[in-house]
């Protein structure tokens, strides 16, 4: 139930059945047509969306380009649904942006896997960033323009990482969101809040530092933002199961036996 979906069909009937579905595993919030989509992704934290092509209005493809060229929400996995079994059909979808694209009529196991796995996919690579503090921010990016957000956001941080001070609506201001947006945007690609996401890279910089070995941790502390020895010594033990002077005692027995 981690997860959230967001289902698009102008046909109650399948709105009630994809429901019945997916309504055990996950959160649910429907809409009849995109334009009350649209509103709820401004509104709530969406992990993927199950949409029908053939709408009034804001179509599926149309949908997808919507949703795929906002950088609040383009990081989400799209699954269209369509009676149009054309070649033509499927590869305008994926040129849309979606990340999977259904025929009707599908089988409930073949739905649900096919969400699993996006949803698997996406968990693993903020997974991945969130136990590897060496890791660059942009790797959890989906695309283009999730790439240039975050290394629009890390330089920022990286700029302003001495600033006890800095937090979300700091962050929120420079990247030109609302706080609740830009809080939801960071929360779905890295599974962390932004001050985590702060306090991680705060800690990278920390591990150069210390490899450089010109700095006692009391600098180290201070060039890093962290607001006392304590506070950056426990997080520095959350993420390498380890203390700073361990940490640095490990480079320095590594140095000597090369």
């Amino acid at each position: 139930m981690d997860a959230t979906l967001l289902l698009i069909d102008d046909n109650e009937d399948i709105l009630e059945f994809l429901s019945d579905v997916l309504g055990e595993n996950y959160r649910l919030h429907l809409a009849t047509d995109g334009e009350s989509a649209l509103k709820i992704l401004d509104d709530h934290m969406i992990s993927l969306i199950i949409s029908d092509v053939m709408m009034p209005g804001i179509d599926g493809f149309e949908l997808c380009r919507i949703v795929k060229a906002k950088v609040e929400y383009c990081h989400i996995p799209i699954i269209l649904l369509t009676a149009k079994n054309t070649y033509k059909a499927k590869i305008s979808g994926l040129e849309n942006g979606a990340d999977a694209y259904i025929q009707k009529p599908f089988s409930p196991e073949f739905l649900q896997l096919q969400v699993s796995n996006l949803l698997k996919n996406r968990l693993k690579i903020k997974d991945h960033f969130a136990n590897s503090p060496f890791e660059d921010v942009r790797v959890m990016a989906q695309s283009k323009t999730d790439e240039l957000f975050l290394k629009k956001l890390d330089d920022y941080v990286r700029k302003n990482i001495k600033d006890i001070s800095l937090d979300i609506d700091k962050l929120a201001k420079h990247m030109n969101m609302s706080r609740p947006t830009f809080y939801r945007k960071i929360k779905s690609l890295s599974s962390l809040s932004p001050k985590e996401l702060i306090d991680i890279t705060r800690i990278k910089k920390a591990t150069e530092l210390i490899s450089q070995n010109e700095y006692s941790m009391f600098e180290i502390t201070k060039l890093t933002g962290f607001s006392s020895q304590t506070v950056f010594g426990k997080n520095f033990q959350r993420h390498f199961k380890m203390s700073p002077m361990e940490y640095q005692a490990t480079l320095l027995k590594r140095s000597e036996m090369q």
